[in-house]
């Protein structure tokens, strides 16, 4: 059985809602986001860095939310969720889908990073603003392609599986404006989702 390594407000919630989408049976191990279960002897033997997300298959092990995610779809589910490479909508499903590590979470985590992780005297609202700047910014493709579509490629992909969730983040850190309506209407989709309501409940 896969087995999940899961802390909450991390990306292992994708995790989580992936395979509560494909009903996949799963054991998780939920530890506290803080050093003690994260930075552990025991936890850095699965992840190296001591963070989140790592899945465990028999003797496989991987820890970045992006491959799990693909090496899911391919493993346990046959390609589901994911269009055939000769599909028109696969170049976009690429897209998409690495586009949330690329240039969503960055700028999120430095938010997280000012916001929350810090203490207030090391805070730097330059910094902070910046951020923010940066990520809604980012975001603006994300709406205009959603623009006459409920989801990323007009399907339910792997690609909302990555940057659903972290719309949603973007979206609780106040940073996705009324104006980009369609990426407003999206996060809703993505929040009615049981499977989704699952993974963040678990939060």
């Amino acid at each position: 059985m896969l087995k999940l390594h899961f802390a909450p407000n991390s990306r292992a919630s994708r995790i989580v809602w992936l395979l509560e989408e494909l009903q996949l049976p799963y054991e998780i191990n939920k530890m506290a986001f803080h050093p003690k279960d994260l930075k552990s002897d025991e936890h850095r033997a699965r992840h190296p860095l001591g963070r989140v997300p790592v899945l465990e298959d028999g003797d496989v092990t991987l820890f970045e939310s992006g491959a799990i995610v693909d090496y899911i779809l391919e493993r346990h589910k046959n390609g589901g969720l994911k269009p055939a490479v000769s599909d028109a909508t696969y170049p976009d499903y690429l897209q998409w889908f690495h586009y949330c590590e690329g240039m969503v979470m960055p700028p999120v985590n430095t938010i997280v990073v000012q916001t929350i992780l810090l203490p207030a005297d090391r805070r730097d609202e330059k910094v902070l603003a910046q951020a923010q700047r940066l990520l809604t910014n980012a975001l603006q493709p994300v709406n205009e392609t959603l623009e006459g579509k409920d989801y990323l490629i007009g399907a339910f992909s792997g690609a909302d599986i990555m940057l659903g969730h972290a719309s949603f983040m973007s979206n609780r850190l106040g940073c996705v404006p009324e104006e980009m309506e369609y990426l407003k209407a999206y996060v809703e989709r993505v929040a009615a989702r049981p499977a989704f309501n699952k993974a963040i409940t678990m939060e």
